[in-house]
């Protein structure tokens, strides 16, 4: 086991022992068929200009002078493919995305394990030992921790768990989709939120719209606003389709209004329509903060006839945990809870079982007051309706309490209703 920063900058001398220049960068190539990259070329530092040669005319890299297996004039030359890595320049001291921690962590060292003559790439250091090694005072700091009988901490992050900042001329960042799929949105908004704007935005393009879409739900809207305006119509407007109507309607309040109508006008039409409904009424009313997502059913259907037609009709909608009865135009009737339809015979008409004193809020109401409603009545959600009492959408617990949790800490709190 060794590490990068203890073999750079040594020295490197031919068969005779000739000095041939320092050893500047290692080249690893990554692999098909295996995580870890395997040490393929050496990168010397001539006085000045570089020359690269492959791995295998070196006789001992750990050595204190690293001897080649020929004389400098009979070094070969390496032919560089898309799978090569320069450690030092593309990796040490680079921002990396651990999908494991799911976080952004800094470069500090890289560790070399040699497996039946073959060196690879194995762990990635973010701890500060790595920079005490690259600084000299590794050696110092374990005696000190050993005398006082402390524990030197090792953070290491296997190689197969960080996606790589690849730094061409547009610094690519390269991260594939079963990595992503596997990360909570809450986990996608904090890595974007350690990202610099270029790397949000190359971040943002390795992910499917529907990733983009639950990750910018996860964070503030202005930061929606800044991770959005470089991305082209088109995508934009398609990840708008699949957040929640009213995280929509918000981020596209904030965008400058010519840009925010060639969006909506680019969108589906029923969610274009959701959206324009929303943004009619005032930023911080019920109107304002609803969303149109929610399951609505007859009265007159039984219960088995209800669960189907939820199957039909509620199969993209997040907040299905009350079900609204409603007449033909819309008027509000009644509530029932998915347990009460869990329980219900499947023969009951949704009439019988369902709750006829339901707590409403108007859609002109403000935030405050739907907060103080769902706070008193231990509401998950809360309907929205107008003079006439015809239902218009709902508000969530999380969006009515927003004016009084600051949305920094709301958005560490658990969706329940979800």
């Amino acid at each position: 086991m060794a590490f990068l920063s203890e073999i750079l900058g040594r020295t490197i001398t031919d068969l005779d022992g000739n000095y041939v220049g320092k050893l500047d960068d290692v080249i690893a190539r990554e692999l098909a068929e295996f995580p870890h990259p395997v040490v393929d070329a050496l990168v010397i530092d001539r006085r000045g200009e570089k020359q690269i040669i492959p791995y295998s005319t070196v006789m001992s890299l750990f050595a204190p002078a690293i001897p080649l297996k020929c004389h400098v004039e009979d070094l070969p030359s390496y032919g560089m493919t898309d799978a090569d890595i320069y450690l030092s320049r593309d990796v040490l001291d680079k921002q990396i995305i651990d999908t494991d921690g799911a976080r952004v962590v800094r470069v500090n060292d890289l560790e070399l394990v040699r497996i039946n003559g073959t060196l690879y790439v194995s762990n990635v250091e973010v701890g500060m030992m790595g920079i005490l090694r690259r600084v000299g005072l590794e050696r110092m700091t374990n005696a000190i921790a050993t005398g006082l009988r402390l524990r030197m901490p090792k953070n290491f992050i296997s190689w197969d768990n960080v996606e790589l900042l690849h730094h061409d001329q547009f610094m690519r960042l390269r991260v594939p989709a079963e990595s992503l799929a596997d990360l909570h949105p809450a986990d996608l908004a904090e890595i974007l939120s350690d990202l610099n704007k270029l790397e949000s935005g190359q971040f943002l393009d390795s992910m499917n719209v529907e990733q983009v879409a639950d990750a910018l739900e996860q964070v503030e809207t202005d930061f929606q606003v800044s991770l959005i305006e470089d991305m082209d119509d088109e995508r934009a407007a398609d990840v708008l389709e699949e957040m929640e109507p009213d995280e929509a309607a918000d981020l596209l309040a904030e965008l400058p209004v010519e840009r925010s109508r060639r969006l909506v006008s680019l969108m589906e039409k029923e969610e274009a329509d959701d959206v324009r409904h929303l943004l009619t009424f005032p930023e911080d009313s019920a109107g304002g903060i609803m969303t149109t997502d929610y399951a609505v059913v007859p009265p007159d259907v039984t219960a088995e006839q209800a669960i189907r037609l939820l199957r039909e009709t509620a199969s993209d909608i997040d907040t299905l945990i009350y079900v609204y009865v409603t007449d033909i135009d819309s008027h509000l009737l009644g509530v029932f809870s998915l347990t009460d339809l869990i329980f219900a015979e499947p023969a009951t008409l949704v009439s019988e079982f369902m709750d006829d004193r339901v707590k409403t809020v108007n859609t002109l109401d403000e935030q405050d007051e739907v907060a103080q409603i769902i706070t008193k009545y231990d509401l998950l959600a809360v309907p929205v309706v107008d003079e006439e009492n015809i239902i218009h959408g709902i508000v969530t617990a999380d969006d009515a309490l927003d004016k009084i949790i600051p949305t920094a800490w709301k958005k560490r709190l658990p969706r329940f209703y979800r």
